[in-house]
């Protein structure tokens, strides 16, 4: 691991996930990345009016100033932290800023959404978790020493997860932390006895060369089942492919990924399909 991004709105959350990013940044001597983004749009930045100019100089001076207060804290000594700042909260565009640096993770902190607000608009967590190739690390809240020697990836065992397990597996080696596996069993439609589930387990760990072992966990929910394994295992974080859908297909369909991030009470790391 090289660089962490650590996407920031000045918010209690994002500065639960800046500590998080430091404790993994001391841990694996990796540079921060801490990027803030402007909700400023074309027409203020490319306008001749020249109050709009005003506005747009002043707005990014504001954000200069906040960002470093922001970075004014005792953990980030002898870090070494770049701070970035964008004029457009267009959520794709942190890939564009992992790819230049080569970004290993990007890190945020999330309070979830709910009811209402998290159908029709959603968090911003889940927002960067549908845009990302880049692994995502959701904080959840405050730790006093962040650290991840265990977690829970949790998968249906289709051919398609494939790339987000091995992005996975890569992650474990990066962090050093145990993988455990588990696949969700539920009464519906897609029930599978012990049998066909460690049948369609086995042909998916040959074709990700693994012989980890997987547990079978039954519960009444894909996303309630992970989120009571990873009690029940006392895992540091949860790990699991998102697919990263957008518009009527993310309205109807959803994402089980995006769901659990923002119903977790411990950290959350999405891979993209």
């Amino acid at each position: 691991m090289k660089k962490i991004i650590v996407l920031t709105d000045f918010s209690e959350q994002s500065g639960f996930a800046l500590k998080a990013a430091a404790d993994l940044a001391k841990k694996h001597k990796v540079e921060l990345l801490v990027v803030h983004m402007l909700e400023l749009n074309q027409a203020m930045i490319s306008s001749p009016d020249g109050i709009y100019i005003e506005q747009t100089v002043f707005l990014v001076k504001l954000a200069e100033k906040n960002l470093k207060e922001f970075l004014d804290k005792p953990f980030l000594k002898g870090l070494t932290v770049t701070p970035v700042i964008k004029h457009y909260k267009v959520f794709s565009e942190l890939d564009a800023i992992a790819e230049e640096h080569n970004a290993d993770l990007i890190v945020m902190g999330s309070n979830g959404a709910k009811g209402l607000e998290e159908v029709l608009i959603g968090s911003n967590a889940e927002k960067v978790v549908r845009n990302s190739k880049t692994p995502v690390l959701v904080i959840k809240g405050e730790v006093d020493e962040f650290k991840i020697d265990r977690f829970v990836f949790a998968c249906d065992f289709n051919d398609d997860n494939l790339p987000a397990f091995q992005k996975a597996r890569e992650f474990s080696e990066l962090v050093n932390a145990k993988m455990d596996l588990v696949f969700i069993n539920t009464p519906n439609d897609e029930f599978l006895s012990n049998r066909d589930a460690y049948q369609k387990i086995n042909k998916f760990l040959t074709k990700a060369n693994s012989g980890q072992q997987v547990e079978i966990y039954n519960d009444y929910s894909v996303e309630q089942g992970i989120l009571n394994y990873g009690n029940t295992i006392l895992a540091d974080a949860i790990a699991m492919p998102t697919h990263g859908r957008k518009g009527l297909s993310h309205l109807f369909n959803g994402s089980i990924g995006e769901d659990v991030v923002n119903h977790s009470r411990i950290p959350v790391i999405t891979f993209k399909i």
